[in-house]
């Protein structure tokens, strides 16, 4: 009996031991989070015109504009395809500060997985709007900033330009947490 409980108090002291050792020689790791994060994008067009993706879904004055497009990280339309673009917009002067007015971007990468919500209430006819991002999901959890967004239409050629998207993003202080 004896040596049952010599056993047992040998194997929680070095149970204990190791876990000590352990925990003063495994390295740190050497990735610093950072609380910004800027993002260049372009919002790929339709390459045909006998199946556009953009749907009229009211009469024509209402002008409501639904749109699924590609992601991608270069500007070329063969460039690495890295999500999805979707929003439903009313460019109507009545609805222009809707709350229904959102572009959702849709990350699928190694990197990256999740979706940033961008609030598409200033949105005009200009060659560049600075649009609010209001939120996220995933690897974009709680994330606010702004997203430029840069229309490059080159009338003179049959060429589809992309949309190009800079998002600059702010994720939340994490050290302050809410006690229950």
């Amino acid at each position: 009996m004896l040596s049952n409980n010599l056993i047992f108090c040998v194997s929680v002291i070095l149970a204990i031991s190791v876990v000590i050792l352990l925990a003063t020689i495994s390295p740190l790791p050497h990735r610093k989070s950072s609380s910004r994060l800027a993002l260049s994008l372009y919002i790929q067009k339709p390459q045909t015109t006998t199946v556009p993706n953009t749907h009229n879904v009211a009469p024509q004055d209402a002008g409501a504009l639904i749109f699924h497009r590609v992601l991608t990280e270069g500007p070329k339309n063969t460039s690495r395809v890295i999500g999805k673009a979707q929003g439903f917009i009313i460019p109507v002067e009545q609805f222009a500060r809707s709350g229904f007015n959102i572009i959702y971007l849709t990350f699928d990468t190694h990197e990256y997985a999740g979706s940033v919500s961008i609030q598409a209430k200033n949105l005009g006819n200009e060659r560049k709007d600075e649009l609010t991002v209001v939120g996220g999901t995933g690897s974009f959890a709680f994330v606010r900033g702004r997203a430029v967004l840069t229309q490059n239409d080159d009338h003179d050629t049959d060429l589809v330009v992309p949309h190009h998207i800079k998002l600059h993003l702010k994720y939340p202080n994490r050290s302050k947490m809410i006690q229950g």
